[in-house]
């Protein structure tokens, strides 16, 4: 039996692809030094883990409500209430299976076909991938590396017609680390509000942030822009919970409704001893974002030296997440490759470092590296990728 069209047309995740190869390759004993991981190297706190123990001794293992727990819903309004200065109630919320199930979700309940979603590139993997399974065209701007990644007005203002139905902003984003100031959205959010564009706001890394910017969430700069945003947030990098898979939508109660009911068909409900996790993640005054922040930060400022030293390759320094996001385009001819696909492919056979080619982003110029991964590890990967390009000049 043939399968049908729309997954034909997937895309495979070029991060789960590199990182399958890498573990085969480690598991044939060779010495294999993975940056393609899109999660904190960090374990879960412990308070959470007793807590989820707790839950299952208590016997919370039966279904929940569909968009989650209530104790859950009302921590994760007092969250936005302390960090964006954000209003909620129960009905403006829906706590999913992952960030990444609550933006499926969110495209299948406001997408027809045809409809046009605009999608800043570099941009997350998933992204497209999610609004053709929903019907919808992913509309891409090409954010410049000069213009440190992020969209102007003038392009997003060229890229809007009459199919526009929504626009993603992703800050600090995957794959760049950069974050939109609060001018910026602000422009961004009145232009959207004029052509009456949902803004799908994807906030999973607002916590981890090494500059002095503060992270600002677009729905929080006016009651409109609240009332026309999803922002989409989590637990997964904030808790080091990637494996919990607890993120949650919250935005206008029509949207979360439909959200709610599509799920009730699909998933029935998250987890419910990982959302009583993701309850003690909220509720306990540890900060586990702190420390991650400082070994992060440091880690980011070892690479980041080490990587724009290496010949043909330049960087913008990032101000959240925890990617590099180099271009690498120049080292790529120096090495005699007609792309960067080859030239990571090569890297990997030859110097056993694996790295996610930007081509799955919509930047074949770049590579993202993570520097979730020790300090030791990411200079030893540093040193081998500048012995790659500089062995294999032409």
């Amino acid at each position: 039996m043939d399968i049908a069209k729309r997954v034909k047309t997937l895309t495979p995740s070029s991060t789960l692809a590199i990182t399958a190869k890498a573990k085969e390759l480690k598991e044939q004993g060779y010495d294999v030094i993975g940056l393609g991981a899109g999660e904190p190297d960090f374990n879960t706190p412990e308070h959470i883990i007793e807590a989820a123990k707790e839950a299952m001794d208590q016997g919370r293992t039966k279904y929940t409500p569909t968009g989650g727990v209530v104790d859950l819903k009302k921590a994760i309004i007092h969250k936005f209430k302390n960090d964006n200065d954000l209003d909620y109630n129960l009905n403006e919320i829906i706590v999913t299976s992952g960030a990444k199930h609550a933006l499926y979700t969110l495209f299948q309940v406001i997408l027809d076909e045809g409809d046009d979603v605009i999608v800043p590139a570099p941009y997350w993997v998933s992204y497209p991938e999610q609004i053709k399974l929903a019907g919808g065209n992913p509309v891409f701007i090409e954010a410049k590396e000069e213009h440190d990644f992020k969209i102007t007005i003038d392009q997003l203002q060229k890229a809007i017609t009459d199919k526009t139905k929504a626009i993603i902003i992703n800050s600090p984003s995957n794959p760049t680390g950069m974050m939109y100031t609060k001018e910026e959205l602000q422009a961004i959010g009145e232009l959207c509000l004029q052509h009456n564009l949902l803004i799908v706001s994807d906030e999973i890394y607002e916590k981890l942030i090494y500059t002095s910017e503060q992270h600002i969430s677009i729905a929080s700069l006016s009651n409109a822009l609240k009332e026309q945003t999803v922002v989409i947030n989590g637990v997964s990098k904030s808790h080091a919970m990637t494996g919990w898979r607890i993120g949650y939508a919250a935005g206008p109660e029509t949207i979360i409704k439909a959200m709610t009911n599509l799920a009730s068909h699909s998933t029935s409900n998250p987890t419910s001893i990982a959302q009583y996790g993701a309850l003690a993640a909220y509720q306990s005054k540890v900060d586990p974002t702190i420390e991650m922040r400082k070994v992060f930060a440091e880690r980011l400022d070892a690479l980041y030296d080490l990587i724009v030293a290496i010949p043909g390759v330049t960087c913008k320094k990032p101000q959240g997440a925890f990617y590099l996001f180099p271009n690498v385009s120049e080292a790529v001819k120096l090495n005699g490759f007609d792309n960067v696909d080859d030239w990571v492919k090569s890297l990997l056979e030859k110097e056993k470092v694996a790295v996610v080619p930007g081509s799955g982003f919509g930047a074949p110029d770049n590579i993202r590296l993570s520097y979730a991964i020790s300090k030791d590890q990411l200079e030893e990967a540093a040193n081998r990728i500048k012995r790659f390009v500089e062995q294999h000049k032409q």
